[in-house]
Parts: C-alpha cells; structure tokens; sequence
C-alpha cells in the first residue's frame, strides 16, 4: 500500500480544544491539507478569532446556531444547522455559537495544514464567549 494513503477514524475524547474554545478530533491530514471535527457544546459560544495564514471550509453535520464573520468590509451573521457549508478566507474574523438542545458540529478543512496554536489571533467579536 503506498506511504501516502491516510485513514483516521474519529475518537470518542478530543483531540484537543482550538483556540477558539471548542473540541477538536483530528481526522486525516496530508501535506496540503488537514480535516477535524469541530464540536462547540450546548449554549456556548466560542472566543472571536482570526487565522493568519490558513483558510478554512466547514459543513455543518449537527445541532443548530450561529456564526458571524467580517472581511474587511464585508460582515455577516448566519444561521446554522446540519446541511450549511461555510468558508473561512484568511484574515476572517469569526465567531460562532451553538443554540440548539445538542452539540453544533462541523468538519473543516485547513489549507494548509493547521500550524499549531499561534495560527490563531483572538479579536472582538460580538458576542460574549463563554468557553
């Protein structure tokens, strides 16, 4: 089998928390890019971020919410729910929350692969995080 073909399945416990609070299971990365799952629990809302270098896709699989992002001068705010499938340019703010009775998920794509946790720059958002 060649040495670049990746599987990963996705684990019960987080990998790690993002910077922008919520759960994160690593799923399969290669050298242009890497995929996680995003879990955000019930009535929180996560910290404003922005990425300095990557950019990111994400398709929402369950729970219900909100996001806003601002680009310049472009800003908007979203409703949420399994089916949604958002991009994330550099430089993005964002931020997002889950309203529903269950954990908003979502599975994102980093172009390029996620550097590690100074990728992240916290900005204001406009909500009040409670992660």
């Amino acid at each position: 089998m060649p040495n670049d073909f990746i599987t990963r399945h996705l684990r019960d416990k987080p990998d790690a928390i993002a910077p922008d609070g919520s759960e994160v299971r690593l799923l399969a990365a290669n050298q242009r890019g890497s995929m996680a799952q995003f879990s955000l629990p019930t009535s929180r809302i996560s910290v404003a971020i922005c990425h300095r270098t990557v950019e990111e896709l994400w398709y929402f699989t369950s729970g219900s919410g909100k996001l806003w992002r601002k680009l310049d001068t472009a800003e908007e705010t979203i409703d949420l729910h399994p089916g949604v499938s958002i991009s994330i340019p550099v430089g993005t703010h964002f931020q997002f929350r889950c309203d529903g009775p269950e954990p908003l998920q979502a599975i994102g794509v980093t172009m390029p692969p996620w550097p590690g946790m100074n990728e992240a720059i916290v900005v204001a958002g406009i909500w009040k995080s409670t992660v």
